[in-house]
């Protein structure tokens, strides 16, 4: 919401700048996102006029000219131009440029420079270049009556009245009365900014009813439509002022009665519409619409539309989407001479709903979707009628006031005392009294209770913290003071959750692994959602159609991360999060690990740079479970769940402790799933089930002292012939368990096919470490583990290599 500070001073009387507004604005709650003021942009640019204008020496489309740009510059000695607008002539008055000055259009930066020979200190402008219009056929003309002298030398932003600044104001959405520059005003006033206006009503008889018939068929989305019609008007210009406050808050002039309606809905936040009578073919009505029935609205957009939206429409069809945008085919031109004047009151979750279905925005929608003031349609239409016949002229009919609008009373109960208890500040009673009534609420003292009248602007209020609210917020949140929370005595007791310290843990090792940590949005677009089963939850509202479901994965958005660093030139990519997937059953939470692109930057030895492999993946799995404090070294190796979806066949694996209990799964991405997601290479994830890993016993037996062994343990080396299908993994753990009195640990440390190893075989040679307790071991006991060791592995298939 954009206002600017001479539009408000027409509701809001008193003394005060620019830099107040903005500090009492966001003291009561409303965020000032910014403040722009025009004439910054157009400094160094002055009212001149061409006293001489030659042809140019060297060019036949220049001319020379002498320019007078007051006495403050130059010592008032004209200034030589080079021009080649086809409109420069001697008598000219126009807008000049100053060396220095820096065009708003382009950002160049004006210098006294020599073109084709001569000098020319400055540029003459045009409409375009000044960002004020889009003519630029020629420089500005600025003309003037006899009655006076032109102001030669006056900066041409305090001429043309751009030295307005404008806030642009963020409003939240539970403040629709807010969206008018009046309801800033009110709320200004309440804070002790200035004194409200009241508002100018004008009072209009009308002559006879409207020409054309006016009723509503949808009392559901359009309780009440008032209307009248206007003959004989001429449909010109607006006048400056309001041409400039549109301008201003990014409205393009269009028409006077185009401007008169945009005007009304940022002034007073009362969205209107003004029909060309000629346009209409019988009754305006506002009904349902037809499923199937189409409309072009005013962006020239054509719309599919459901009988669950409310139209404006007359025999011929639709000519609006009521309360969002209008057509372009029943809108007002200059040639138009009658017209009927539309305010209505359109149900605001009826606007928002349409809204959505069609992904239409616009500022009316924005309004009516929030809630107008259902009880303003009569001073409404006589204001958008006053604009009218002040401007364009014509003769009104009375109105015509079709349904009744929602206007209700409503009370609050609310205790005064409950701004201390509830809003943590004692505000006196009166004070509190004088807050509500500059607010527009009516009170009723009933002994220490009052019943507070609620506006008919003011939709969001709904019981006595509402009230709490107004109060204290207009009183000034920055006067509750900070009251310390109290102590008890003594060490304070832990306040993580067995849970929320897992997570510390597994973040500050996957950062001490050189990981970066992204945070991705917890809801994906149908599309990313599918190769993970799709998602289970999907939103009733979304904020678009790309973060409609709830993620199944976390996958997505670190696919998504990866996709934009690569983008923006990125080699490596080690990204980590921690986060829920939401599943059919419930949430889960789970962390889940990225690595694409470079394992290390090209080096002279190897030539080029490594990429990261599954080997990779399952080493990071291990070492985050053990940090989790799982039993990695009990883990079983076994196949991905969704292997040809989600994971690449034969480059990936789950991580189990028992057939049933995963804890993990790793590897390559598929890659036709990351082709989908435009991320280049081979994709290496992993994703822990935090929820699936066992949690540690609260209590048990305490763990025996460490005592190392004082005799040396011993190592041997054992290579088998194993069928190819077998795991390694299991081979390993088959080895360790053969013996767990001796054997301390199993490690692979070759693998080999090929030349000498039989078809459909491998070679897998393992390392088992041996460590004796109370004396070395004899020779027919190291035979006795070797047999051992040999028995186990036979049982998967595996013999000894000869």
């Amino acid at each position: 919401m954009k206002i600017t500070l001479d539009w408000l001073r027409e509701h809001l009387d008193g003394d005060f700048a620019v830099k107040d507004v903005v500090a009492t604005l966001n003291r009561i709650g409303h965020e000032v996102e910014g403040v722009e003021n025009p004439a910054e942009k157009l400094a160094g640019f002055r009212v001149a006029k061409v006293l001489t204008a030659e042809k140019h020496p060297q060019a036949d489309k220049l001319q020379v000219l002498t320019v007078d740009s007051g006495p403050e510059v130059n010592g008032g000695t004209p200034l030589t131009v080079v021009c080649g607008a086809p409109n420069a002539r001697a008598g000219l008055i126009g807008v000049l440029g100053l060396p220095g000055a820096v065009v708003p259009a382009n950002g160049m930066e004006l210098k006294v420079a020599a073109v084709r020979g001569v000098e020319s200190n400055g540029m003459m402008c045009s409409t375009r270049e000044l960002e004020l219009g889009d003519d630029h056929d020629g420089i500005i003309e600025l003309t003037f009556d006899d009655s006076g002298d032109a102001p030669i030398g006056m900066a041409f932003a305090d001429y043309a009245g751009l030295g307005d600044p404008v806030i642009d104001i963020s409003i939240t959405p539970n403040r629709q009365d807010c969206m008018g520059v009046r309801g800033l005003a009110r709320d200004l006033a309440a804070a002790g900014l200035g004194t409200l206006k009241p508002l100018d009503v004008p009072t209009i008889t009308g002559e006879g009813a409207p020409a054309t018939e006016i009723r509503t068929d949808d009392p559901e989305g359009c309780p009440a439509f008032y209307g009248r019609t206007i003959g004989g008007i001429t449909n010109g210009t607006a006048p400056e002022w309001m041409r400039r406050r549109l301008e201003a808050v990014g409205q393009r002039s269009i028409s006077a009665l185009v401007d008169i309606s945009n005007y009304v809905m940022f002034d007073l936040g009362r969205p209107s519409h003004i029909y060309d009578r000629a346009k209409l073919n019988g009754a305006l009505v506002a009904r349902r619409a037809k499923d199937g029935e189409t409309v072009t609205a005013l962006n020239g957009k054509e719309y599919n539309l459901t009988d669950t939206m409310t139209v404006i429409a007359d025999d011929s069809g639709v000519h609006d989407i009521a309360g969002i945008m209008g057509d372009e085919h029943s809108g007002c031109s200059e040639t138009t001479t009658d017209v009927l004047i539309e305010i209505a009151y359109f149900t605001p979750e009826r606007i928002a709903l349409t809204g959505q279905a069609l992904g239409l925005t616009s500022d009316a929608r924005s309004r009516f979707e929030r809630g107008v003031d259902p009880a303003f349609l009569d001073d409404a239409t006589a204001i958008v009628t006053g604009h009218v016949l002040a401007i364009c002229g014509g003769t009104p009919s009375a109105i015509t006031r079709a349904g009744t609008p929602p206007v209700a009373t409503h009370h609050i109960d609310y205790d005064p005392a409950r701004a201390e208890t509830l809003g943590g500040i004692a505000i006196d009673a009166e004070r509190q009294r004088d807050i509500l009534a500059a607010l527009g609420f009516g009170i009723i003292e009933q002994g220490t209770h009052w019943q507070v009248a609620v506006p008919s602007w003011r939709r969001d209020m709904d019981g006595a913290p509402d009230v709490v609210e107004e109060v204290t917020r207009i009183h000034g949140f920055d006067a509750i003071p900070s009251t310390p929370l109290p102590r008890t005595d003594g060490v304070a007791k832990p306040t993580a959750t067995a849970d929320q310290l897992l997570e510390r843990r597994l973040r500050r090792a996957a950062a001490a692994a050189g990981f970066h940590e992204a945070v991705t949005w917890s809801f994906v677009s149908e599309r990313d959602a599918a190769p993970f089963g799709g998602g289970a939850w999907t939103l009733a509202n979304p904020i678009s159609e790309d973060l409609k479901v709830m993620r199944p994965s976390l996958l997505p958005g670190l696919l998504a991360a990866a996709q934009r660093n690569q983008h923006r030139g990125a080699n490596s990519i080690r990204l980590f999060e921690i986060g829920r997937r939401y599943l059919a059953d419930a949430e889960h939470p789970t962390l889940a690990v990225l690595m694409a692109g470079d394992k290390q930057a090209r080096v002279w030895r190897a030539g080029k740079a490594a990429s990261f492999d599954a080997f990779d993946a399952k080493a990071e799995a291990l070492a985050l479970l053990e940090a989790a404090g799982a039993p990695a070294d009990r883990l079983q190796v076994m196949e991905p769940v969704t292997a040809g979806q989600i994971w690449h066949p034969g480059q990936s694996a789950t991580l189990r402790l028992g057939p049933k209990a995963v804890l993990a799964e790793f590897g390559a991405l598929h890659p036709a799933l990351t082709r989908g997601f435009d991320v280049d290479g081979p994709v290496m994830a992993v994703q822990i089930f935090l929820d699936a890993i066992p949690a540690k016993r609260a209590s048990g037996p305490a763990r025996a002292p460490f005592t190392p062994s004082a005799l040396q343990s011993v190592r041997r080396d054992f290579a088998f012939l194993a069928p190819a299908t077998l795991a390694a993994a299991d081979l390993v753990r088959a080895i360790r368990g053969a013996d767990k009195a001796s054997i301390v640990e199993a490690r692979l440390f070759d693998r080999f096919a090929g030349q000498g190893v039989p078809a459909g075989q491998v070679s897998l040679a393992v390392e088992v470490e041996l460590q004796p307790a109370d004396k070395s071991f004899a020779d027919a006991e190291l035979k006795a583990i070797a047999d051992k060791v040999v028995a186990a592995a036979a049982k998967l298939g595996a013999v000894l290599r000869g």
